[in-house]
């Protein structure tokens, strides 16, 4: 098997939990998504990953490593998957439009905060999350975790604005992939 020499980099980004994507503010990212991307390597990636148990996994513009879970694992990752619902509630209030390529400051966010009672609401819902008080202190805290998560990248450092990645669509499949019956619709709270 004859492997891209990139091989070692795509891992250390991936183990990681990160995304590559087709859209990242960082060069090297970008050149990583094209190197898979590039003839048959996405299959020849995806075999030499599996040897070491690691399942290498195409998004929509983006790649990521999964794992065979066990049970507690999966418990863990459906708390995750709690907390970025809400998140992505919070952002798709903010905007609707807010999905990957999208551009934004904490600051339009604190600004919109102040004139929109539901945003205002649903930052309290995710206090939780972010373990802060202040509104600024807890947009400055969500931010952070959707760049440490790989699903934004800061964009413009004197503007202190900050780039929405193609990883972001993960986020919204895996949102659109939950079916809630018509029955049991009408036992959730809203």
């Amino acid at each position: 098997m004859n492997v891209p020499k990139q091989t070692s980099d795509i891992y250390e980004i991936l183990n990681k939990g990160q995304f590559i994507c087709s859209n990242s503010t960082h060069l090297q990212v970008r050149k990583l998504f094209e190197v898979i991307e590039e003839d048959d390597n996405y299959d020849i990636l995806c075999q030499y990953f599996f040897q070491i148990k690691l399942i290498l996994e195409k998004g929509d513009e983006y790649y990521y490593f999964s794992r065979i879970e066990s049970k507690v694992d999966l418990e863990r990752k459906l708390e995750n998957a709690f907390r970025w619902i809400d998140i992505i509630d919070f952002f798709k209030t903010y905007d609707n439009a807010f999905t990957s390529g999208y551009s934004f400051t904490a600051h339009d966010i604190l600004v919109r905060l102040k004139v929109d009672a539901v945003l205002k609401s649903k930052l309290d819902g995710l206090k939780k999350w972010s373990n802060t008080e202040a509104y600024q202190d807890s947009i400055n805290e969500i931010i952070k975790m959707l760049c440490k998560d790989g699903f934004a990248e800061p964009e413009n450092e004197i503007l202190k604005s900050f780039k929405v990645l193609s990883s972001f669509r993960y986020l919204e499949n895996l949102i659109d992939s939950i079916h809630i019956p018509e029955e049991v619709q009408s036992e959730i709270p809203e």
